[in-house]
């Protein structure tokens, strides 16, 4: 038998081994240090794109076909280039049972600025008389709303709607009819209109009032560890409040399971589904507190009311000099915690609205509000 023959040894070109080599050096460099805004970025798509940065939700079991569909539909909205307007506005949703007690306030701080906002009013229990021509014709039509029901949050996204459909409404306020400003109008347009994030309050409450509302129907759409609590009270950018729009599936969630003397509990849909919605889809686009300041000292159901004796330079001064917003949870630890209010990296005040104010307030509120400004 003839000998087993051996292959011969490789005497191939040098020059294939060595771009063989190069051309795997130059992938691996790319992926890792891309370079911004060139072919090779999207070729090699890494940590150092800004494609790779653009939102993506990422989940963490297999998801519904619901969840599956939500999902496209809410990355597909995220990931839309910010739209750009001539002439951006601030859109002021009032949502009140009737009337307007502050119309004449409201209407010396929108004097002057009439292409910088639009005004819509979801009034629940009566049409509201106006007394200022800034709120004439501004009535949306309108449904019943019962405190800690989900006809709340029907309201607020039916403002929501109508204030979408000017293109020039890039940030929405929510605000109802005890609500004041603290600071003129050009601060408030500025402060919102060149934020990057939308002011919503949320944070994570182990406490009976806040996971102890959740109810484990909400699965497997909405985790216990994604529930999250917060005021109403919120202040978004237009893609955010496309994306509410949008949203039908955990909306639905809430509505059927996220309600008053359900299961032994007291869940308040108006409470928890933005936070919970946000923080699931989107938590670094959120600064986690409202730009609406709530006295909730008094340790009742409802916040503090003002009144006309303690309408001062002083309140308003301390309330505008507040740059710490604070969440305690309502478990028997009572968990404080601290956060800055920072604005593209600039602490500065937390709040640019107040409430919860009493009527017979607005003269000496108006006599106050040309100092504001001066007030520091």
């Amino acid at each position: 038998m003839s000998e087993s023959r051996q292959r011969p040894p490789f005497k191939g070109p040098r020059w294939i081994i060595t771009l063989v080599v190069l051309v795997t050096v130059v992938v691996i460099t790319a992926f890792i240090y891309p370079p911004r805004n060139s072919v090779a970025c999207y070729m090699f798509s890494g940590p150092g794109c800004p494609l790779y940065q653009q939102f993506l939700f990422v989940p963490s079991r297999e998801l519904t076909d619901s969840e599956a569909a939500a999902q496209v539909v809410m990355n597909e909205i995220m990931n839309l280039p910010q739209s750009k307007t001539v002439n951006p506005k601030i859109a002021f949703m009032f949502l009140t049972p009737g009337t307007l007690p502050f119309e004449p306030l409201w209407e010396m701080f929108f004097r002057g600025h009439e292409n910088k906002f639009s005004v819509y009013v979801h009034a629940s229990k009566k049409s509201p008389v106006h007394t200022s021509s800034y709120f004439v014709g501004r009535d949306i039509h309108s449904h019943k709303v019962a405190w800690g029901q989900i006809s709340m949050v029907d309201a607020e996204r039916r403002l929501l709607a109508h204030a979408l459909v000017d293109p020039d409404n890039q940030h929405f306020v929510l605000l109802s009819d005890s609500c004041v400003p603290l600071f003129d109008f050009n601060y408030i347009y500025n402060h919102l209109i060149f934020a990057n994030l939308s002011f919503i309050d949320c944070f994570e409450d182990p406490g009976p009032h806040g996971s102890g509302r959740y109810s484990q129907h909400m699965l497997p759409e909405v985790e216990k560890k994604d529930f999250r609590k917060g005021s109403q009270w919120f202040s978004m950018k237009r893609r955010h409040a496309i994306v509410v729009m949008a949203d039908s599936l955990y909306y639905t969630k809430f509505k059927l399971y996220c309600r008053p003397n359900m299961e032994g509990r007291n869940c308040y849909a108006d409470e928890h589904y933005f936070p919970t919605l946000f923080n699931m889809i989107d938590p670094d686009g959120i600064a986690n507190w409202s730009v609406t300041h709530v006295d909730w000292s008094e340790g009742k159901w409802h916040p503090k009311l003002y009144n006309a004796r303690d309408i001062t330079p002083y309140l308003i001064r301390k309330i505008k000099s507040i740059q710490l917003a604070y969440h305690v949870t309502s478990d028997l630890k009572k968990v404080r915690t601290v956060k800055p209010c920072l604005w593209k990296g600039e602490q500065r005040p937390c709040y640019l609205f107040a409430r919860k104010f009493n009527p017979e307030t607005l003269d000496r509120l108006m006599y106050l509000f040309p100092n504001y400004t001066s007030l520091v």
